[in-house]
């Protein structure tokens, strides 16, 4: 026994449990299966470790009340799902998979060179990701007849890119969070060899994100890059001036999607806009505690005004607001957006001093990337594709344990 006690407080102890949260973050976009091998047994050495470690100390958490919140009212909403087993299952393994990503990272991760080793994992895991994307684009399948593209809308789309992704969309909300983090570390670094590999992997990745022609994901960066260009640097907004409208003259395909984006011409945009209006009737008849975890598609029939097609599933609401409340209540559902917009908040409007610029470029990037999640979340729910939710909360897990090292 006191051979294990001895072990758990020591840093071999430690570091095993980084390197877990490390391969996790490597994994998520590469393969999910061995992300989660890794948590669970990163999770399971850090059990270990705040049972035998007597000087372990958890550390409290501004969001922990939010985050208890979240889990109590969606596991309560087992309670009144269509098929309770479903919602069971999928309460367990994929919100106690978030929070223990989140704990993992929030309580392990605790110096800036564990910080920076876990940043890099997720570095060149984009990397490799945009590299499939370039490869899918030129030597891929032809998409068009793919339930991601409307044929009639725009025949002349053949192709987009998901890369290691489940489909163009995630794969585009994915890239916005990775020009983020890049635009918040090009931002602060100083050294002029490192800005210009940022800036060749921002262009790498703003190339990637255009071959999905997924025009959210578009939208979100464009708004983004061109508001921090508006309030911090001018320089930045004509970069974007300069790139975007490079892209569109060399691709009409995406200059003529990227009109529609405001427009109910295409059945994306229809569907979207007649099933956020059914979803708001399912919010209205269940606000307290939702129609069950995962629940959308078992319900969502007894709503629908527009497809009327039981061989169609539908599967979210395409909007991550409405679909946590409309799974687990108005409550469940305001506790997760507390939770995710007070870390945004704190990783945009940080007031402590880091240790420096890398830490300053990474928590700059972190909350501009939580940004893109948010505008992302109102055309389509992301967070439905698991490595999408395991890889918001590592993040938010991140901007936590960057603040930690200031003061």
């Amino acid at each position: 026994m006191k051979a294990l006690r001895n072990f758990a407080s020591s840093r071999r102890c430690k570091d095993l449990i980084v390197i877990a949260v490390v391969l996790e973050a490597f994994f998520l976009a590469l393969s999910p299966l061995v992300a989660e091998v890794s948590l669970l047994i990163g999770f399971l050495i850090y059990l270990f470790r705040w049972r035998m470690d007597k000087n372990y100390h958890y550390k409290k958490s501004p969001v922990f009340g939010a985050i208890a919140v979240f889990m109590v009212c969606g596991a309560a909403s087992i309670l009144v799902s269509p098929d309770s087993g479903f919602s069971f299952y999928n309460w367990y393994n994929l919100a106690v998979v978030y929070c223990m990503t989140f704990v993992l990272v929030t309580q392990n991760v605790t110096t800036r060179d564990e910080i920076k080793v876990v940043a890099y994992a997720l570095g060149l895991s984009a990397l490799l990701v945009v590299a499939d994307g370039f490869y899918q684009f030129i030597f891929g399948i032809d998409t068009a007849d793919m339930k991601w593209v409307d044929g009639e809308a725009f025949p002349e789309l053949r192709k987009r890119v998901f890369a290691t992704w489940e489909n163009p969309n995630i794969l585009a909300a994915y890239l916005d969070i990775v020009i983020c983090v890049l635009l918040g570390l090009f931002v602060k670094m100083k050294n002029k060899n490192t800005r210009i590999y940022l800036a060749l992997f921002m262009v790498a990745s703003l190339a990637c994100l255009a071959m999905t022609y997924a025009r959210g994901a578009l939208l979100t960066i464009a708004v983004i890059i061109g508001c921090y260009g508006i309030l911090k640097d001018r320089r930045i907004l004509l970069a974007l001036i300069l790139v975007a409208g490079g892209v569109l003259a060399l691709d009409p395909v995406l200059l003529e999607r990227m009109q529609t984006a405001f427009l109910v011409a295409d059945t994306s945009s229809e569907m979207r806009i007649a099933m956020w209006e059914s979803t708001v009737q399912m919010i209205m008849d269940h606000p307290l505690l939702g129609i069950g975890w995962g629940a959308y598609w078992m319900v969502y029939p007894l709503y629908d005004t527009y497809i009327v097609d039981g061989s169609v599933t539908l599967v979210h609401a395409h909007n991550i607001y409405l679909n946590y409340w409309a799974e687990i209540g108005l409550i469940g559902g305001t506790a997760f957006l507390w939770y995710f917009f007070k870390t945004m908040g704190m990783a945009l409007f940080n007031k402590r001093i880091l240790p420096d610029t890398l830490m300053e470029g990474l928590l700059l990037g972190l909350g501009l990337a939580l940004v893109s999640v948010a505008l992302n979340g109102v055309t389509d729910d992301v967070l439905f594709n698991i490595p999408s939710s395991m890889l918001l909360w590592l993040l938010c897990g991140l901007v936590y344990a960057i603040r930690s090292l200031g003061r």
